[in-house]
């Protein structure tokens, strides 16, 4: 049987922490995560190599504290902490499933991540060991949407691919707006001209003056990762 040839050698999987909620209100549901580890091994399997961005909404979210009337920098540090915490959930779940993997974080930790060095964070690539990002770029201010783009650039992914709680880019938020227009693909320029808040400006504009493409997915739908990866139509694709 002839070996399927994805799309992309090398991605970027941009992961919110609130993917790894499931139906808890708060912190990691294990058997989540577990799932959504035996979908990237479908793609690890077909030889891609894997760097992931994870996020920590489902711990803590630096806009809340600042709407809280927290300290910005210090709101978003504490954010930022939080993506480590799932970082190692992520990387335990990956390694019991046998796939060995590196956790990489902006903020020195040590005992638990190595720090970021490009050329290292590309041989372990290579090796295909799967790559997680945590901590953002390591400063207050940044999303890990933006965070995202500057490690794709950075270590010469094809690709970012964030996974979602919709099935793509919408004209307004569809699980409020019922008449929301989905985009099957969109420029980066008419993301921003039209305000949708897919991505923060800054990472859009990252990926528009490097021409990296991005595929905007519903990570809840089973398979979706690996049509992504294959360069099937799902979701919407922004370039």
């Amino acid at each position: 049987m002839p070996q399927i040839k994805p799309a992309y050698e090398r991605v970027l999987l941009k992961l919110s922490g609130e993917s790894l909620l499931g139906k808890l209100p708060y912190g990691i549901d294990l058997e989540t995560t577990r799932s959504i580890v035996k979908e990237i091994k479908e793609i690890h399997d077909l030889n891609v190599q894997i760097a992931i961005m994870i996020g920590g909404g489902n711990i803590f979210r630096g806009i809340r504290g600042t709407e809280a009337g927290m300290d910005r920098a210090s709101a978003d540090y504490m954010g930022l902490l939080a993506t480590i915490i799932n970082g190692i959930a992520l990387q335990d779940a990956l390694e019991q499933a046998g796939i060995v993997t590196r956790h990489i974080s902006a903020i020195e930790v040590k005992a638990v991540a190595e720090p970021f060095i490009k050329r290292r964070v590309i041989r372990h690539l290579e090796k295909r060991r799967i790559v997680i990002f945590s901590a953002g770029i390591g400063s207050p201010y940044f999303t890990t949407d933006t965070a995202s783009a500057l490690r794709a650039l950075e270590i010469g992914a094809q690709v970012i691919l964030k996974a979602t709680k919709v099935d793509g880019v919408y004209s307004a938020d569809p699980l409020i707006d019922k008449t929301a227009r989905k985009f099957p693909s969109i420029k980066y320029l008419d993301v921003i001209k039209k305000g949708l808040k897919i991505m923060d400006t800054t990472a859009i504009s990252l990926c528009k003056d490097n021409a990296l493409p991005i595929v905007i997915f519903n990570l809840k739908k089973r398979g979706n990762i690996k049509k992504a990866v294959l360069g099937h139509k799902v979701g919407t694709r922004i370039y």
